[in-house]
């Protein structure tokens, strides 16, 4: 399925926003789901939202929802995860992987990326 590298994490103050980006190579990225997850110190992978192959409909969990924003540019080979309104329980570190369907489940997904950092402060 190709690599997936994110990029874009860094430090923001609460209530800014941040958007991160996955690049994917070795394959279009429409032709795959590509779905968000964090995971915070000491907590499980957790699912944040998705985005469809090919029509590229979004999904996001309901915590993030209304807030975060997955949208993918072909022309790039990238999707993006816009956050906005961020809030210090946000930070962890963001991973975006590769499949045939967006799922709340990490194990069901083989293709990761190494993930990025996202620190929110209070």
């Amino acid at each position: 399925q190709g690599q997936l590298v994110e990029s874009g994490g860094g430090l923001v103050q609460a209530g800014g926003p941040l958007r991160l980006s996955c690049a994917a190579s070795g394959r279009h990225v429409v032709a795959y789901a590509i779905t968000w997850f964090r995971q915070a110190p000491g907590r499980e992978r957790e699912f944040v939202g998705g985005i469809s192959r090919g029509t590229g409909s979004p999904s996001y969990a309901d915590s993030v929802k209304g807030r975060f924003t997955i949208s993918r540019d072909n022309s790039k080979n990238t999707v993006y995860l816009q956050m906005n309104n961020l809030q210090p329980e946000a930070t962890a570190v963001y991973y975006c992987a590769s499949g045939g369907v967006v799922t709340s489940r990490p194990h069901n997904l083989a293709n990761w990326g190494r993930g990025t950092q996202v620190t929110v402060s209070a």
